[in-house]
């Protein structure tokens, strides 16, 4: 049995905490010179990227191996440009356009990004396969529902990033595509048999395996087919039997955000902690929800006394950190110098926005023709969204209309308010006039008030532009365009459309 003090530095290892502020704060770089083995960043740690190497300098100057990682999916969910949006345009874009080769580029040259500034584990690409288009938690961030297209958009994402050096990260295991429930507040049920998990959700697992993914996150899912008890990151026979055993998988097993209801609720933070280290996991990802030491203690604590008393086997937290430790090194021999004085916000990704103008589609009737030529009137459409996009992330059509078309006029409406009025339809209108009307939605068919109030404004006005972006499966308006996802890049894609931009030439290859 080793001694206290290696208990706590082996637990400690496993630990990926969150932290606010856009410095180290002391109580991190304490812990990392007592074993911390990484860190993983989020919006609240972002204002440019000067700044995130700054930080990730002061990290490495406690431990040159820390594991800096990042949610970052350069799309809808974005960190390292979540004051902006993404200049990418994220995974279901990618996948409308079908260009692995895009997809590499795309990835690589996000991975140089994040390199540049110290990052050295993305958790990133989703490869969930979106199988229920009322999926509430994942939609645009899959690169589709067919699983073969999943399957090679996955790999070229993880070749791309990384070559640049930076670790990839499959998630969420064993898939999260079929599910109508989000795991940030509930557990979701996987029902389908094996032959139908092996056909459909596992096939871009087992190709990111096979492209060398460095890591795997666990989805809080109950997947009955393979644990009719226990969610996937607390199942021994899904982390090890399935990922390890039958996949062959032999890299980093992360959790999702343990703080999760998925797994929270039932189990504690501490509580979940162990078991998923128990089942097979090796690190542990405390997401945005909880930020601070206190939390950190009570989860190495709870490490610690678990070995002690014989719930958790010493050999499974060994092996857990040495595979934290065998990443490091990877990520140590991957990355290249960090330049902390050439960092600053760009006008983004030019390879992102040539490929969001290729993943814009549009499907014109009679009605109404683009593209215009006069300033619009921009309506935008608010639902609720799901806890992985942030509230801070700018999205939409209007501002970049504007630049194209100067004297665009714009108003977003939310849900509470459109549905306390008696005619929606009326007030949507009553900024329009005789100006082209441009409506933006997001995910149209998955919140009925927003689908009654679109059908009331474009009986009224057949000619309306309907902008959808998110998984486009209801078609309205005079004009319907498609943009797979609400990125910044998507969203001036959108605009040059509507426009009549000219469009840049691609670059070249």
């Amino acid at each position: 049995m080793p001694n206290q003090g290696e208990l706590a530095k082996l637990a400690a290892a496993v630990l990926q905490p969150g932290f606010v502020g856009t410095t180290a704060p002391d109580w991190v770089r304490r812990w990392l010179g007592e074993g911390l083995g990484g860190v993983a960043l989020f919006a609240r740690n972002v204002e440019s990227p000067a700044q995130v190497a700054a930080l990730t300098a002061q990290l490495r100057a406690e431990r040159p191996d820390v594991i800096v990682a990042i949610d970052e999916e350069a799309g809808d969910v974005t960190r390292f440009e979540s004051r902006h949006g993404s200049s990418r345009p994220g995974n279901l874009a990618l996948g409308a356009i079908d260009d692995p080769a895009l997809t590499e580029a795309v990835a690589r040259d996000l991975g140089h990004e994040l390199a540049r500034a110290g990052i050295t584990l993305d958790y990133a690409p989703d490869t969930d396969v979106n199988s229920n288009p009322d999926n509430p938690v994942i939609g645009v961030r899959a690169f589709g529902a067919e699983p073969q297209l999943v399957a090679r958009h996955s790999a070229a994402f993880i070749r791309g990033i990384q070559n640049a050096g930076v670790a990839a990260c499959a998630k969420h295991f064993p898939g999260h595509g079929d599910t109508s429930v989000d795991s940030h507040h509930d557990v979701p049920l996987i029902g389908r048999s094996r032959a139908e998990l092996d056909a459909c959700e596992l096939l871009p697992f087992r190709a990111a395996v096979e492209a060398g993914v460095q890591a795997v996150m666990t989805g809080h899912l109950l997947v009955p087919a393979y644990d009719p008890d226990l969610p996937a990151t607390l199942s021994r026979r899904i982390l090890h039997d399935l990922l390890r055993t039958e996949l062959g998988f032999t890299g980093l097993i992360v959790t999702d955000g343990i703080e999760m209801q998925g797994v929270a609720r039932k189990y504690g933070v501490d509580g979940a902690t162990v078991r998923a280290i128990a089942a097979g996991a090796d690190a542990i990802c405390v997401g945005g929800g909880l930020a601070d030491e206190e939390t950190a203690i009570l989860l190495r604590d709870a490490i610690v006394a678990a070995v002690r008393n014989g719930e958790l086997p010493a050999e499974r937290l060994y092996d857990a950190a040495a595979r934290v430790h065998r990443l490091a090194d990877w990520t140590t021999r991957a990355r290249g110098p960090v330049d902390v004085t050439d960092q600053n916000w760009s006008d983004g990704s030019a390879v992102g926005f040539q490929a969001a103008r290729r993943a814009v589609r549009v499907t014109e009737t009679a009605a109404a023709t683009l593209p215009i030529s006069k300033p619009a009137h921009v309506v935008e459409f608010a639902p609720a969204l799901n806890i992985a996009v942030g509230e801070e992330t700018p999205w939409g059509i209007s501002a970049p209309l504007d630049d194209l078309l100067p004297g665009t006029t714009s108003i977003r409406f939310t849900e509470d308010y459109l549905t306390s009025l008696t005619d929606p339809g009326a007030t949507v209108l009553a900024g329009a006039d005789d100006r082209a009307l441009v409506l933006v939605v997001r995910d149209l068919h998955r919140h009925t008030w927003l689908a009654e109030v679109i059908s009331q404004v474009v009986r009224r006005r057949p000619d309306a532009i309907v902008v959808e972006m998110g998984v486009p499966v209801m078609v309205l308006g005079g004009v319907h365009v498609s943009t797979y996802g609400a990125t910044r890049a998507l969203g001036k894609a959108a605009a040059e459309l509507i426009a009549g931009s000219p469009v840049p030439a691609p670059l070249a290859a």
